[in-house]
Formats: C-alpha cells, sequence, structure tokens
C-alpha cells in the first residue's frame, strides 16, 4: 500500500481550493490574450452535450496525448456523426479515424472505440458503465479516462489526474519531499489525504492553474495564489 508521507492537518484544504476558485473566476472574467485558457476539453464537451456518457468516454479516449484544442475540435466533429455506439459502428473503422484527425495515435483510438461499441452494444445494451471495473476492462481505457467519464457523466466523487494534477500536486508536496512517481500512486495518494468534496473539482482547477501559472518549466511563482502554501519541491528557476 502506499504510504502518504505528508500530514493531512498541516494543508489547509478549504484555504488552498478557496484561492484557486477566486483565480478561476478572476482569470475567467478577466483572461487577456496571453492568459486565456478554455477548460479542459472533456468538460467542455461534457458540458456541450449535457454530460452524455457515450460523448464522455469519447472525447476522453480521443484527448489523450493530444492538445485540448484538438480533442475539442476532433471529438465535436466525429460525434456528430457518431452520437451513440450504433452510429459509430456504421461509420466504420476507416472514417472514425479520419474523423478523429489529427487527435494523436487517432488510428489506434478509432479501432478502440469500434471494439468499445461493439462491448457496449453486446453486453450493456450501448450504454456506458457508471463502474470503475467495467470501465476499465474497455479497451484503451486507463484509470485517467475511467475517472474523468466517472465524474462528467456521472456525477460521482473521482479523482482524475493528468500531468497537471501530478505535477502540482508534487510541487506543493502534499505528498512529502519523496512525492509520487506516476499518476495513478498520486490518485491513491490524493485519495488519502484530499477530502471528498474536493475529489471532482481538483482536474478542472488544477489543470487550467497549470495552464497559466504553475508551468512545467519555469513557473510563474510570483503570480501564485496558492504559494504561500507551496513547498517548491523540484521547480529550478521561476518567473
Amino acid at each position: 500500500m502506499l504510504s502518504v508521507k505528508t500530514e493531512q492537518s498541516a494543508v489547509p484544504w478549504d484555504a488552498v481550493f478557496a484561492a484557486l476558485e477566486t483565480w478561476y473566476v478572476r482569470q475567467e472574467n478577466g483572461a487577456t490574450a496571453d492568459t486565456a485558457a478554455a477548460d479542459p476539453a472533456v468538460t467542455a464537451i461534457a458540458g456541450l452535450y449535457r454530460q452524455d456518457p457515450w460523448a464522455v468516454l469519447v472525447s476522453t479516449i480521443l484527448s489523450l496525448r493530444t492538445k485540448d484544442e484538438v480533442t475539442r475540435t476532433a471529438s465535436e466533429r466525429l460525434l456528430k456523426k457518431a452520437p451513440d455506439p450504433a452510429a459509430l459502428l456504421s461509420l466504420g473503422e476507416e472514417e472514425t479515424a479520419r474523423l478523429a484527425y489529427p487527435a494523436g495515435f487517432y488510428r489506434t483510438k478509432a479501432a478502440n472505440l469500434m471494439k468499445i461499441a461493439c462491448i457496449l452494444l453486446e453486453r450493456d445494451a450501448g450504454r456506458v458503465p457508471a463502474d470503475m471495473d467495467a470501465l476499465l476492462a474497455l479497451p484503451g481505457v486507463g484509470r485517467k479516462t475511467a475517472n474523468l467519464v466517472l465524474s462528467e457523466a456521472f456525477g460521482i466523487d473521482a479523482i482524475c489526474v493528468d500531468i497537471h494534477v501530478h505535477r502540482i500536486s508534487n510541487r506543493m508536496g502534499w505528498f512529502g519531499p519523496e512525492g509520487t512517481a506516476a499518476p495513478d500512486e498520486t490518485e491513491a495518494a490524493l485519495r488519502a489525504v484530499l477530502p471528498k468534496k474536493y475529489w471532482r473539482r481538483i482536474n478542472t482547477l488544477l489543470v487550467r492553474y497549470g495552464q497559466i501559472v504553475c508551468r512545467p518549466v519555469s513557473p510563474f511563482c510570483s503570480r501564485c495564489v496558492v504559494g504561500g502554501w507551496c513547498s517548491g519541491y523540484g521547480v529550478g528557476k521561476t518567473r
């Protein structure tokens, strides 16, 4: 079992998330050309398609190793032609791949989506399951994808850990100086220390914060609204 060495009581979670939420709203209302960033693509698609589980699953799969703007465009293009598993199967793999382009590994993703559509139609009458194990059994679906589907499509408390959540959580020192080595470890560590009321929100907040302020290289520490609670682990040059 993962050992989490941070002291939960030492992290003022309410204050940290209040600061991030305030920053998020201010950034949204006063974004300029050099500070603007959209919501994560899957969140945007979930809202556009009213949390339809199939739309969320498709966009999440397309989002892997793909920029948000490409994910949004490709997802809308594909979902317009394939609003459900049966419609996707009728398109065929080549047309699915064409519509998914230029998402990263679009041919592999198209092949997986075809397999997923078949499984859902055979096993669940075309419905996307609201169950972690059932989602993980689908081709090309890992924990990040499954958690995002559970959170965005079904409103289930789940922690989606992408590169931003992984990086910022470790920089903040939430898991002690040794930190976590991979996103799956970060998810397990967050489950142990993060209050459940923040599980669903952490991804949206930290993705945007990671795009604008807490960047991978030379983060804008001078602009950080949570710097007073940050250990700065692994940070070299800052701005």
